[in-house]
């Protein structure tokens, strides 16, 4: 498997990512991966070689800045507040990310999606709502409320997985999104995973001592990447097939 650093400027920092692939060839799809709030380490970074060892280019992508991980949520929170106060922002660092790998010679451009956990769920679904061309998204224990919704139709297909009990995503915040997905026309579903709270995806959330809020759940874990395999061969074939070879 390919592993190289990539470094792109976006919003005033410059991000460094990582980007995975095996040696295929052929230009192949290719899916984003934005991490936790704490920035890029070993838990996004992992899903993103899965996605290369079942064929996808992957890029696991810098949120914070020169590639910054930190340990305490709530200075992740902090570095990232004006992001969620200016929606422009954080869809330009995804941008960047996109521009880039739609760029590299593995990639066709034509088949792209993003997946994100935590905050980079939210990132991935400000790309959508911003109108990028991406086929597929995918937001693992993602917030879903915004201050800026889409004032188009969105055109990628929406897959959120979310705990029935994660105390920072909360009800009313769920249907405030079903609510903007029909207004917008968007292709969604939402999945909900009963006794299921907050990084249920990740393995050293047990660690974070908060277990009430934040706790992994190996069901929901499958589950919910099962779910996005299934979104994929479904998002991303069909646009191979509707647009014909590269040429």
């Amino acid at each position: 498997m390919r592993d190289e650093t990539v470094t792109y400027g976006a919003d005033g920092v410059t991000l460094k990512s990582r980007l995975f692939y095996e040696d295929h060839g052929a230009p192949r799809p290719a899916v984003l991966v934005f991490p936790e709030a704490f920035g890029l380490g070993d838990h996004a970074l992992s899903r993103a070689q899965r996605l290369a060892e079942m064929g996808y280019v992957s890029l696991a992508c810098d949120i914070h800045g020169n590639g910054l991980l930190l340990k305490q949520l709530d200075e992740a929170v902090g570095l990232l507040r004006p992001l969620y106060e200016d929606r422009k922002r954080m869809r330009a660092r995804g941008l960047a990310a996109l521009e880039l790998l739609t760029r590299r010679r593995e990639v066709d451009p034509r088949c792209v999606a993003s997946i994100g956990f935590c905050f980079g769920g939210t990132m991935s679904l400000e790309l959508a709502r911003g109108g990028a061309d991406i086929k597929a998204v995918v937001g693992f224990h993602s917030g879903l409320s915004t201050n800026a919704p889409s004032t188009r139709l969105i055109r990628s297909r929406i897959l959120v997985c979310i705990g029935a009990d994660d105390p920072f995503i909360v009800p009313d915040e769920r249907a405030a999104f079903e609510a903007e997905m029909r207004k917008a026309g968007a292709d969604w579903q939402m999945h909900l995973y009963g006794g299921t709270v907050h990084s249920f995806t990740n393995r050293d959330a047990d660690a974070r001592g908060r277990l009430e809020a934040m706790r992994y759940s190996a069901e929901a874990d499958a589950r919910s990447w099962a779910s996005m395999q299934e979104l994929f061969s479904q998002a991303l074939s069909q646009a191979a097939a509707d647009r014909g070879p590269l040429v």
